[in-house]
Parts: structure tokens; sequence; C-alpha cells
């Protein structure tokens, strides 16, 4: 009987393999440009395959970056009241997970993004896709201005983890997370919500 050719079956390099194609398709094509379809043909398997392994293409993601959380299963708390107390929930969030033993991976990916384009480029879809995206998605704000909202959002948290966890900045280190989600959370909460400047008024 003739040797079957082809895609190649299950066996203990295929989930590598797929990580590996999955990897360089979301480094080169980004999140949105990415297929299930697409990274099983470049790991020589069946689409069916990489949904056995990993579920959906949000979960394949995940693995592929080694993300140390999921934010699927963290954002319906910040989600999960009025509107005006999203950035407050979101800042305690954030530190929640950041000051727990899983802070210890973020760290060390968000090193990683700072000197690898690569890494950053996995960072900034995680960031867009995972977690800004379906926090905005879920106000009632204009489609238009989600990119610069979001963009505000991720460069208050992501720079407070900077100084809290790795330049780690007194007091910005040490201050109890109480203490900084009753500071910073306003900011968030204009950013998510609060009208955004006219540039075309003031350049009127």
């Amino acid at each position: 009987m003739a040797r079957r050719t082809g895609r190649r079956p299950g066996n203990p390099g295929t989930r590598e393999a797929i990580l590996d194609a999955a990897r360089t398709s979301f480094a080169q094509r980004g999140f949105d440009g990415s297929t299930i379809r697409g990274i099983a043909g470049t790991a020589g398997v069946d689409p069916a395959l990489v949904h056995h392994y990993f579920g959906s293409k949000d979960q394949l993601f995940l693995a592929a970056m080694q993300a140390p959380i999921d934010p699927r299963e963290l954002l319906p708390k910040v989600l999960d009241g009025d509107r005006d107390g999203i950035g407050e929930r979101l800042v305690r969030m954030f530190l929640t997970v950041w000051d727990s033993p899983v802070g210890t991976a973020g760290a060390a990916l968000l090193r990683s993004a700072v000197s690898n384009e690569w890494t950053a480029r996995l960072l900034r879809d995680f960031l867009t896709t995972q977690v800004l995206r379906r926090i905005l998605d879920h106000l009632d704000v204009d489609p238009a201005e989600l990119p610069l909202r979001g963009s505000l959002v991720a460069s208050q948290l992501i720079g407070l983890a900077m100084m809290r966890h790795i330049i780690r900045l007194e007091a910005a280190a040490t201050t109890d997370p109480e203490t900084l989600v009753a500071a910073i959370a306003p900011t968030i909460q204009r950013y998510l919500t609060a009208p955004l400047p006219d540039r075309s008024a003031r350049h009127g």
C-alpha cells in the first residue's frame, strides 16, 4: 500500500509546527491578517487539526505569544457594571494581575518588546485585539475614535507597568494599589468615554 503524502497527521511535533507557523503569520500579517487556514497551510496540517489543538484563532494567538493571561477570563469583571466605573475597574484589574506572580511573565514580555520588533508586534496586537478592542466595543463611542482612545489607554497602563515593575521608580513601585487606582482611574475613564479634543477647531 502506497504511503500517504501531503498534510502531516497529528504527532508530537505537530503542535510546535502550528505554533511556529502562527508566530510567523501573526508577526508578519498581524492578528487580523492571519487566518487559521493560512497558518495550517504553512504548518502542513489540516485546519481542523489547528482547531483540535488550540480551539479558536484567539486561543492560538495567546499560545503563540505565550501570553501570561487570557483577557476573556478577566475583562467581564471590568465590563460588568456602570459605564462611568469602567476606568476604575480596569486599573484595579491591571494592578491585580501585574502585582501577582503572573506579573513576572508580563514583565519579561514587556522587556523583550522594547528591544525586539517581533515581540513588539505581537504585544501591540495583543493589546489591540484582545484587550482594548473588547473594552471599546463595549462602549458607545465613535468608531473613528477607537484607535486614539485605545492608544491613550495603553500608553497610561504600559507606562504604569514600566515604572512599577521594570524601572521601579519610587514611589510608583511601592505605593499601594488602591492609591494608584484612585490617581490613575479618572484619566483612563476620560480616555475611554470623555469627548476627545476637537483638533479641527483648535487649528481652525
